[in-house]
């Protein structure tokens, strides 16, 4: 090649462009490049492990080192001038001024140096931005500039797409002349959106077309006669992708639309048709500030055209909810939260729904609170109700309001190993029933009641602690006092009730340690002997309301703690003694548990009198009961638990409550837990429980069978792009299912995949009974295009919690 020209002029215009491509129906893009002219490159051997695509799109280096400020660097086979003071350059052509680069056979430059032409095929590159061209138009005087039969890759957001023509107006404004854009890598069309007036904001990060289609396989499947869309991570106001639902007998479509309104503010408004039912108008408002942040969140249908023969019916009645959730900081240590939901009836969320896969919404918090965290004293004020979600609500199943609650903790240490310990709350409690409606039992008597709860709970102790073992002697004090309001009932209880009881205990154990080789590692053995002793004595407890209070089942933790009952409403009375040992395996290099085996059981020194109906002088009428058991059985379970950690991958863990009087299993839970590092994850669960073994204050609440249930869930990590979903809850008891559930996630390059079907049981809030339970069934679908956006609802949060352990890749990443 012969003597290469240098030029410096001074000015020339770069290209720079990315962002979405829209057009009519009519619109025809040119045929997209070979990928080896689009800076593509396959990893090869080289594919990092989380790689989606195929391959990347690489930058080269700059042929031409960048002149200072805004002169322009030129290099050429071939320089000459015209008659008329045209310059040519021909050959090979490099122009570079700034970050943009042109590459072209020839470069046209008239005399009045404001306008340059460049005849192709033509290269330019300019911050992570190739446009391969046929011939262009450069303003030497402004920003403006033109490429015909444009090919253009925008690196870092790896998109790309063809364009008939694509000009640049001024600053960072580009307008794309029937165009289109996809992020599929190249060589597929797996989808791309088509246009002809497509205007790209990057300085805004925002681009409008008119008459865009979405084309899948080529195959057009969606049309917008406007559509506005971000080019970037910055939020854009403009429409979302509407939501479609399709059952036997109703259309359901809902088109969302986000309005951007501040860097800490936004909203989605949501108007919905449902051709059963009318149209339903939702949004949602989000606000972060710099110490508080909240969203309000509603929808409101008027007159519902729901058949009239629905139980129950809600035909020409207005629906709605309404849910408002805010929290913040009043200064470092002083937090505070607001919750405020309502719905216009019960039944409204199994008729319009709310989240993927969700059944029903049973309630709706209202909530107002105030945390304080000192050195010593932790405060909290609050105001707290909910919405129970039931048509018909009852009134005895109406849930209280705490209006409000006031508690103040403390604890303070002495280096000696005393303590002591300071626990108190306040709360008025009420509902808003009708008392004199309420039936006309002991228990309902209790219910009826309103009123305030003062309970007080001073403790002290000495905790002597040692690595070879403890001690811990400790006498707390249950001071508690009711001042009741019984409304319009007729009934002679007492309104005001005072209890005091004290609780003693005496906690102690023992720690023994080994070195010890297995399987040619190391470990420390230890063996942990405990004792524990509590004493509660008996209180009447006849009279005093039912506010919070439920009875605890037993388990492990129980065979060490003194109180029967959570709340503050019931006292259980006590007098245990509990013995155990428990042996744990430590890695010796790290201290990592491995395995820890526990076996105990408690002796029961007296009779148990206090239950939920609080009367210390009678045990339960029937002998022959589960319950009298309960009560007057000498010793409990013999618990038995395990937790292995078999490997860094699998996990088990066991628990088995075997009563040896009877000879029979009570309780018994095993779980099998495996997680692999490449995101496979497999769990089995195994439950038995003997019937009334799970109390419940509510008759309908406890099962009147003995449960015996199998959970099986698993996520298989088929290849990088697809993950498999399933999960099988099994009745084995009623021989049925309780929830089936099969899903596949693919996210490829371009695109993600969201499909599941899922079957479950609603039991409507009866446990007792089966015979008023319904299944319920649905197929859900989600498609992602990769920078575009998305068709359906998210499941990624139900696949969490359906198996635990697995984590859903995100199918908006690219």
């Amino acid at each position: 090649m012969g003597k290469r020209h240098s030029w410096t002029w001074t000015a020339l215009t770069g290209l720079a462009g990315a962002g979405l491509a829209s057009g009519p129906l009519s619109a025809a893009p040119p045929e997209s490049l070979p990928a080896a002219q689009l800076d593509w490159q396959p990893w090869g051997e080289t594919r990092p492990a989380g790689a989606l695509c195929r391959g990347r799109y690489v930058m080269p280096d700059y042929r031409l080192p960048a002149p200072p400020g805004d002169k322009v660097a030129s290099e050429s086979d071939r320089a000459g001038s015209g008659e008329d003071g045209e310059t040519r350059l021909d050959g090979e052509v490099l122009l570079r001024r700034g970050d943009a680069q042109l590459e072209a056979p020839r470069v046209r430059v008239p005399a009045s140096r404001e306008t340059a032409f460049a005849e192709g095929p033509l290269t330019l590159r300019d911050r992570n931005l190739l446009v391969r061209g046929a011939s262009a138009e450069f303003s030497l005087k402004s920003d403006a500039a033109s490429i015909d039969t444009a090919h253009y890759v925008a690196h870092e957001q790896r998109l790309r797409g063809d364009a008939v023509r694509l000009a640049r107006l001024d600053g960072e404004r580009y307008r794309l002349t029937e165009a289109s854009f996809t992020t599929c890598e190249p060589g597929s069309d797996l989808w791309r959106l088509v246009g002809n007036d497509i205007l790209l904001d990057r300085e805004r990060g925002v681009g409008t077309a008119k008459h865009a289609r979405l084309e899948v396989g080529k195959v057009p499947v969606f049309y917008w006669p406007w559509v506005r869309f971000p080019l970037d991570e910055r939020r854009q106001t403009g429409l979302l992708w509407p939501i479609l639902g399709l059952s036997a007998d109703a259309l359901d479509y809902a088109q969302p639309f986000y309005w951007n309104i501040a860097p800490d503010q936004d909203a989605t408004i949501t108007p919905r048709y449902i051709s059963d039912r009318g149209l339903l108008l939702g949004g949602e408002y989000r606000y972060l500030f710099e110490n508080h942040g909240g969203q309000i969140e509603g929808a409101y249908l008027a007159d519902d055209d729901g058949d009239s023969d629905d139980e129950p019916s809600y035909e020409g009645e207005d629906r709605w909810y309404l849910d408002y959730r805010h929290a913040g900081r009043l200064e470092e240590r002083t937090d505070y939260r607001l919750r405020y939901g309502a719905a216009s009836d019960g039944s409204y969320f199994d008729d319009f729904g709310r989240d993927f896969g969700e059944s029903e919404t049973a309630y709706l918090a209202r909530l107002a609170q105030v945390d304080h965290r000192g050195d010593t004293w932790q405060l909290q004020a609050k105001a707290q109700g909910y919405q129970k979600l039931d048509d018909p609500l009852e009134d005895e199943d109406k849930p209280f309001y705490r209006l409000p609650s006031l508690t103040a903790d403390a604890r303070w240490s002495q280096p000696s190993g005393f303590y002591q310990q300071w626990r108190s709350n306040v709360t008025y409690f009420w509902r808003d029933v009708d008392e004199t409606a309420l039936p006309d039992t002991e228990r309902f008597d209790r219910e009826a009641a309103n009123g305030t709860r003062l309970h007080l709970a001073p403790a002290t102790g000495w905790r002597w602690d040692e690595s070879w073992g403890y001690l811990e002697p400790r006498v707390e004090w249950l001071a508690t006092a009711y001042e009741l309001d019984y409304g319009e009932r007729d009934t002679d209880r007492d309104e005001s009730l005072t209890r005091s009881v004290p609780v003693t205990s005496v906690d102690g154990g023992l720690v023994f340690e080994r070195e010890l080789a297995l399987g040619g590692r190391d470990y420390r053995q230890t063996l942990e002997p405990r004792v524990n002793y509590a004493y509660v004595p008996a209180r009447d407890q006849a009279e005093f309301p039912d506010f919070d209070t439920a009875e605890r089942a037993f388990s492990w933790n129980q065979l060490w703690s003194p109180y029967r009952f959570s709340g503050s409403d019931r006292v259980g009375d006590l007098n245990r003694v509990s013995l155990g040992v428990e042996s744990r395996l430590l890695a010796d290099d790290s201290g990592r548990e491995r395995l820890s085996l526990g076996i105990g059981q408690a002796y029961y020194l007296e009779d148990r009198t206090i239950d939920m109906a609080g009367d210390p002088d009678t045990l339960p009428a029937d002998r022959d009961s589960y319950d009298y058991y309960l009560a007057t059985r000498e010793r409990s379970p013999l618990v038995t638990r395990a937790d292995w950690q078999i490997s860094d991958a699998w996990r088990a863990r066991w628990q088995w409550l075997y009563d040896d009087h009877r000879e029979r299993t009570e309780s018994t839970s095993l779980g099998l837990q495996y997680l692999a590092p490449a995101g496979h994850v497999l769990n089995l669960g195994y439950r038995w429980q003997v019937q009334g073994f799970d109390p419940a204050e509510d008759e309908e609440d406890v099962a009147n069978y003995n449960r015996e249930e199998v959970d099986l869930s698993f996520a298989l990590k088929a290849s990088r792009q697809v993950d498999l979903i399933g999960r099988l809850l099994y009745d084995n008891t009623n021989d049925r299912a309780l929830e089936q559930l099969a899903g596949v996630q693919w996210n490829d390059c371009c695109y993600g995949l969201q499909l599941v079907w899922r079957e479950w049981v609603d039991d409507n809030d009866t446990a007792n009974s089966i015979a008023d339970d319904q299944t319920d069934r649905g197929i859900f679908l989600r498609f992602v295009f990769k920078g575009l956006g998305g068709v359906g609802g998210e499941a990624d949060g139900y696949f969490q919690q359906a198996v635990p352990g697995y984590r859903a890749a995100s199918l908006g990443r690219l």
